[in-house]
């Protein structure tokens, strides 16, 4: 290995992953000019020089059916890869979040003396705790996001960093909303409602319809508020579809991406659970949190939850700041209604800016720099 221009392999899933390594890239490019990387990825990655063997929507599953549906292209794909990164052999390996998929690869490359990091530690702390055993045998070093993490890790000998979130680096701490809604074509006086149901197709197959169904709701109430539907790559004719079936004359504005635009454009946004929500929270918005999913598998994933929250904002904050209504509660009569109450009070959101604004700043520490520090002591190591 040569430390000045190192060789990562690196496995990111979904948009939310791509975003991530996007940023971190960034600044190992800052740290190693010359350095390459490839394996699994999307449009952020490449736009740093990354190689993607794989487009990293191959990954984009979500629930226990629809990992079943593809499970032998998935095992296929990630034993192809083990294989040529064995025979490679990369300086270290780098998988951004998707445990599912890396946590595997990366013991059979651990075990065969490839350096291997993670970056996003997975909700050990909200379901699932048991994984921590396999993490242990999988990683020489876990970046962690949120500050409580490290000191999980080091209870059962896992080195682990605090490196913050990137998206807290990325977005502002204050976002007009002027802009935003100039670009957007939207006028300053307008009352604007985002609808991010998520980038996976099982949530806007699950819960896209019942963000508008509850936008045309809202729509027949007050004919005057204006909505935003930004939709990631590859999913806008399920959403043209979901549109023309759940909200036809409510006059939802498409937006191919664009996600933070929609988000510091908007006095409210209903949204599907995930990292978006905590984009929304650091764009200072309130939100109504949803998610939605098929039955079986629901059940199975409360009976493994540990805590009475799934919303990130409402997780690190230890309490319910923000509503959460989830399959059967999450109907558009009760999301209209929630939307409606943030809309109708505005001391109340200005206490959750508030709250917003300090978690905001606690979670900025420079992640790139961070984690390129804690990257390159494992190189050295």
């Amino acid at each position: 290995m040569s430390i000045d221009s190192p060789r990562f392999a690196m496995v990111a899933g979904e948009a939310s992953g791509d975003l991530l390594a996007g940023l971190l890239l960034g600044g190992l490019k800052d740290r190693w000019p010359d350095l390459r990387s490839h394996g699994i990825g999307g449009p952020r990655m490449a736009a740093q020089g990354f190689e993607a063997w794989w487009p990293h929507s191959k990954l984009a599953v979500r629930g226990y059916l629809d990992v079943l549906w593809r499970l032998r292209e998935l095992l296929n794909i990630r034993k192809t890869l083990g294989d040529r990164l064995l025979r490679e052999r990369p300086d270290a390996f780098i998988g951004i979040d998707a445990p599912d998929f890396n946590l595997g690869l990366e013991t059979r490359l651990k075990a065969q003396g490839i350096k291997s990091i993670h970056f996003v530690s997975p909700s050990v702390w909200a379901w699932r705790g048991e994984r921590i055993l396999k993490i242990g045998a999988a990683v020489d070093h876990m970046l962690c996001v949120f500050p409580f993490e490290p000191a999980l890790y080091a209870k059962h000998g896992i080195s682990a960093s605090y490196v913050g979130h990137p998206l807290a680096d990325l977005i502002p701490l204050e976002v007009p909303r002027a802009p935003a809604r100039t670009a957007l074509g939207l006028a300053p006086e307008d009352t604007v409602v985002a609808l991010l149901p998520g980038s996976r197709r099982s949530e806007m197959k699950y819960i896209a319809p019942r963000l508008l169904a509850a936008a045309a709701m809202m729509k027949r109430q007050r004919p005057g508020l204006k909505f935003v539907f930004p939709v990631v790559p590859g999913l806008r004719d399920m959403a043209e579809a979901a549109v023309r079936s759940e909200a036809p004359s409510t006059g939802v504005m498409l937006l191919d991406g664009r996600s933070h635009e929609a988000l510091a454009a908007c006095d409210v946004t209903l949204i599907g659970s995930g990292t978006a929500t905590l984009e929304a929270a650091l764009f200072k918005r309130p939100m109504v949190i949803t998610y939605n999913m098929n039955r079986l598998e629901w059940y199975r994933l409360r009976r493994l939850n540990y805590q009475p929250w799934v919303g990130l904002p409402n997780i690190l904050s230890n309490e319910f700041v923000v509503p959460e209504l989830l399959q059967d509660e999450g109907h558009p009569e009760a999301l209209a209604k929630a939307a409606f109450d943030w809309l109708d009070d505005p001391a109340r959101c200005a206490q959750l800016v508030a709250r917003f604004d300090a978690l905001h700043r606690q979670l900025r520490c420079n992640t790139a720099q961070a984690a390129t520090d804690a990257i390159e002591k494992v190189l050295r190591a």
